[in-house]
């Protein structure tokens, strides 16, 4: 399931009745590359598993790469559609190398539980409503790209590839976390606005020793939580070596390390946030985040 247009335009999108062109069953989308074209192309599939008709070259203005395709909406699958409808050449299947469809999604939402008969065959229920788990962008590939078994990754010179160090917030809906979509915690930590980052990303070789720094939180001034950064279980380097052995990081990716003591779920009585109430995200040399909730 592919979306396209604005992501304001998310809930029309979703609304069959608003969206402006079904595709008919001969449009078949695809990225592609070739070895004399520079970079991914967009194209039409000339029936499953036929060649490739290039549309930048039907039309350079149009993007080359899926996601501003989509982005675009009606404009650029009025083109494709016009393409379709010509008499264009058509590249051998041989001559390309396809791609998968979309890459570098913002997101992969994938369901689980979702066949009766795999319900079935592990012998659980049915579930009441979705349960949703996710993929990273990078563990997409094409449609006849080799699957890598993981290497295990070592921790020597992870801290090499560390840029530097900012404050998170790692705000969780408990009851989505721990009661809800089959236990798993994506939902109750993936909420829009659910990770304030920032001020700053202050570089390594500015920071003294990133595992000796004060760490708090405040809600409306009181310190809900403090403690300090020599109490990680994992340090940097062994967070890097063993999330690697999964996925590939690259520049830009962020790792949140850990919370101290404190977390309102886990007091007596339990305490949450709630409209009105501002939060200060505090680490030693990092700096302080402010956050309404609303």
């Amino acid at each position: 399931m592919l979306f396209s247009g604005s992501r304001r335009l998310l809930t029309a999108l979703l609304q069959a009745q608003r969206w402006p062109f079904q595709p008919s069953r001969e449009m078949r989308l695809v990225q592609f590359q070739t070895s004399h074209l520079m970079g991914p192309h967009l194209g039409l599939e000339s029936g499953n598993g036929g060649g490739v008709i290039n549309l930048n070259a039907f039309d350079p203005t149009l993007p080359k790469t899926m996601l501003e395709f989509l982005e675009q909406g009606e404009a650029t699958l009025s083109v494709a559609r016009r393409a379709l409808a010509a008499q264009l050449p058509v590249l051998p299947r041989s001559e390309v190398t396809f791609l998968a469809p979309v890459t570098w999604p913002d997101k992969v939402v994938c369901v689980g539980m979702n066949y009766v008969d795999h319900c079935k065959e592990q012998n659980v229920p049915v579930p009441k409503e979705p349960i949703i788990f996710s993929k990273f962008a990078s563990s997409i590939v094409g449609p006849y790209d080799e699957i890598v078994l993981p290497p295990k990754s070592q921790a020597t010179d992870a801290m090499a590839h560390v840029a530097g160090f900012t404050v998170a917030h790692d705000v969780s809906a408990r009851d989505w976390q721990m009661e809800r979509n089959g236990k798993q915690w994506l939902l109750g930590k993936t909420f829009d606005t659910f990770c304030p980052l920032g001020p700053a990303l202050v570089t390594k070789d500015s920071v003294a020793d990133p595992h000796n720094l004060k760490i708090c939180c405040r809600v409306n001034g009181e310190v809900v939580q403090s403690s300090n950064t020599n109490q990680m279980v994992f340090k940097t380097e062994e967070l890097i070596a063993w999330v690697s052995q999964f996925v590939t990081l690259y520049p830009g990716d962020v790792i949140l390390t850990g919370t101290p003591p404190g977390v309102g779920v886990f007091r007596k009585p339990p305490v949450f946030l709630k409209k009105g109430d501002e939060v200060q995200c505090e680490i030693e040399e990092l700096g302080v985040m402010i956050n309404k909730v609303v």
